[in-house]
Order: C-alpha cells, then structure tokens, then sequence
C-alpha cells in the first residue's frame, strides 16, 4: 500500500516578494490554472487515493490547504506549530501516517516541484514500489538527469547515470560551484537530488529512531495518543526536535540508499530564474507580465500590476506587488532571499 506525503510548509523566499510568509508559492498559481500544491496532488490522481494524501504544512496555512484541496480529510492535514527543516516534518508525518495505515510506504514529495511528464512519472514511482516489495529496509530516491551545470541543486554520485532500474547511492553531494557543476554533468555519475523518496515507513521510523533520538523520543508519544489529544501533544513536544534537514540527519548516515535515474521533465522551481524556463516571452527574450513596453530590452522577467517602460536594459528582474518593488540582476538573483532578511531587520529595527 502506497501512501503520499507532501511537505508544504516552507515560505518560497527566493520568490519573494510575490511569494510572502502569508501565502508562498506552494499555493501561488505560477504555472498555469492551478496552484503548485494542487498540481502536485492532481499527478498522483488514479494512483493514490486522496485518502491516502497526507499534507504536512504550518498552523498559519490550515486554511489554504483546506481551500484549495477540499477532498483532502481533516486528519491527513499534519500540522507543525512551527517549521523545524525536513527531518522533524517526516519524522512526525512518518509515525502519523503509520498509525493510520500501518507498515505502508510513502512517497514523499515537496508541494512546489514541476513534473511535466506525470505518466512516466507513476511509472517510475511504480518501479521503485515493487523494489521495495523485496527491499523494505531501502530507501528509494529519485535522482533526475542533468542538461546543465545547475549550482541550485544537490547532487546524487551514483555508478551509472544511465542505468534505467535501481542502483545503490555512491554519496549525496551539497550545492556545488559553477566548475564542480561543470564537472558533475560531464562525468555522467552524477543525478540532481529530487528531494523525492519513497521508503516502508516502519523501516524510516527505525533510522530516525537511531540516527535524530531525540526527533523520536519528542515524537513517540503521537504513536499510542488519542485523536483528540494528537495536536497538544505535537504542540508541546515539536520544539524538543532536532532542527536538521532529512539529508543530513538520515541519508548521509543510513546505508541502504538506492537511485533510480528519472527523466520525467521534473524542475524545482525555486527562483525567478527557474520560472523563466517555462514561462512564454516576446521576440527578445522577455518574460513580461504586465501592461507596457519593452524597449531595446532583452532577456529580463518582468512583472508588474501597474503599467511599466523598460528601455535599455537586459538580464534584469522587476517584481511589483502592492506592498513592494523588487529589482535584482538575474546572475544575483540567489541573492535575493538575503536582502529580503536585510529588509526585516530594518523594518523591525523601525518598529
């Protein structure tokens, strides 16, 4: 049995400023019709039951997530009382979704990632579930096949990027500089980490039960709870987790780490920069969203609700919201999450 987990807490700050704390970009419609949650839940439609979908997300987006996922039951809604990075979210989603549906795996997916290809992406999910048939002491992860030298993402080394089945993980390897980059994608032994994975949930309750005690021991006392006294104990234990990510709280310590190669057109769309991929542009290379005119300009992303002139410029973004201007130079645009912290501490230090 397959159930689904899809992490949706986390505030999208390099979207900044239309992503905000109030709403980000997991419930932002930034590719089409729907949300980036809602297209998340949609491709695991005929798959996975809804009932079997369990949403991880923070107190303040309860009602987001009940709006734009009406379907969804009220007790697949798992809710931090604050955001404590990946490990604790997976670890209190893991134990709560095996009390319900006991020995099953999970696929654990983040709520903003794109996946352009969603039948090859079952496919690959489905190859990955009859390995664990024989293999529940595995953790299965889906590496996805480079085309450029990307600094934004992780990386998997594996034996063979190639293979089409499943292969053990060499070791996961943190965001790399444009020349490691370089160097990553030429050598054909390295995937991007999809920060996607599927595992027994008995067995991912085992590793953090070894590898973050203290995640455990703060958590255990959801395993034999009351429904009704499930919130109150999370509320009062949740701070005594560790703040760790998954990656490195388990998947660098664990040994049983397996890849598959996965080509099934996945993207995060993390930043300004990765949205230009697959948003249309005019005749010079301009994401423009907004009433006015480019002029001489090339290569910029521009959004704006009032109208705008932009003459002269290029490799530029603009964002206007209500409350904010944000221009940045898109080869700075990693930068942008760190001038927003910068813009707080002044704004609070005015308060």
């Amino acid at each position: 049995m397959n159930c689904a987990l899809i992490m949706a807490g986390g505030k999208g700050t390099r979207f900044w400023p239309v992503s905000t704390e109030e709403k980000p970009k997991q419930f932002l419609k930034l590719l089409g019709n729907k949300s980036m949650l809602q297209m998340t839940v949609d491709r695991l439609e005929g798959y996975i039951d809804i009932e079997k979908v369990f949403i991880c997300t923070s107190r303040k987006y309860i009602d987001l997530v009940k709006k734009q996922l009406p379907n969804i039951p009220d007790k697949n809604i798992i809710v931090e009382p604050f955001g404590m990075n990946t490990a604790p979210c997976i670890a209190l989603s893991s134990i709560l979704i095996n009390k319900y549906y006991p020995n099953c795996n999970i696929l654990v997916l983040p709520a903003d990632h794109l996946v352009s290809k969603e039948d090859d992406f079952i496919n690959v999910i489905k190859v990955a579930s009859n390995y664990l048939i024989n293999n529940k002491e595995s953790i299965i992860t889906f590496g996805i096949r480079p085309n450029r030298p990307e600094t934004g993402y992780g990386y998997i080394k594996v034996n063979d990027g190639n293979c089409k089945g499943v292969s053990k993980a060499i070791k996961f390897v943190e965001k790399p500089n444009y020349e490691n980059a370089l160097k990553y994608l030429s050598s054909g032994n390295y995937l991007w980490n999809s920060g996607m994975f599927l595992w027994n949930s008995l067995y991912i309750i085992d590793l953090i039960r070894e590898f973050l005690p203290n995640t455990y021991d703060a958590l255990k006392g959801v395993i034999s709870c009351k429904y009704e006294d499930l919130q109150t104990i999370i509320d009062n234990n949740y701070n005594k987790t560790d703040f760790i990510s998954i990656d490195y709280g388990v998947m660098e310590k664990a040994e049983s780490i397996y890849v598959i190669p996965c080509d099934f057109g996945w993207d995060d769309v993390g930043s300004w920069n990765s949205l230009e991929r697959y948003a249309e542009k005019d005749e010079n290379g301009n994401v423009f969203i907004a009433n006015g005119i480019t002029y001489n300009s090339s290569n910029n992303i521009i959004l704006s609700r009032k109208p705008i002139v932009v003459n002269g410029v290029k490799d530029i973004i603009i964002v206007e919201t209500e409350e904010y201007i944000m221009i940045s130079s898109k080869s700075k645009e990693q930068e942008i999450k760190q001038a927003k912290e910068e813009l707080d501490k002044i704004k609070y230090m005015e308060e």
